[in-house]
């Protein structure tokens, strides 16, 4: 028996697909900058996915981003659909997860303090 839910599962497909659309360059944009994405959380309706993603660079060059994934939502929406088998069709939302540049500000004091104590 599994113990992971149906809109976690989904949400694992939903990412793959846009991960694939990413890597075949499909989001043609030029606003979108390098990105990651890093997890899709699926309202238990299926009927909403919000979509995170990092990426490394300028605040203005995160805000570009973010434009160009909201003016690329409903390209996204029905790629998605075509790949991922669902009754209604999800409306996809961007957000961006800073969670891995918190990590990498962490990682950075960490080496610091280890240098200076001479570990």
């Amino acid at each position: 028996m599994t113990t992971h839910s149906r809109p976690e599962r989904v949400g694992q497909e939903i990412q793959a697909a846009i991960g694939a659309l990413l890597t075949r360059g499909e989001l043609r944009d030029p606003r979108i900058g390098f990105i990651t994405i890093t997890g899709v959380k699926v309202s238990p309706d299926l009927r909403v996915a919000k979509v995170f993603y990092s990426m490394l660079g300028t605040d203005q060059e995160k805000a570009d981003t973010q434009k160009g994934l909201d003016a690329a939502k409903g390209f996204v929406r029905r790629e998605v659909t075509s790949v991922v088998q669902l009754r209604v069709s999800p409306e996809i939302f961007f957000a961006f997860d800073a969670s891995v540049g918190e990590g990498d500000k962490i990682d950075r004091l960490l080496r610091e303090v280890r240098g200076k104590e001479g570990w």
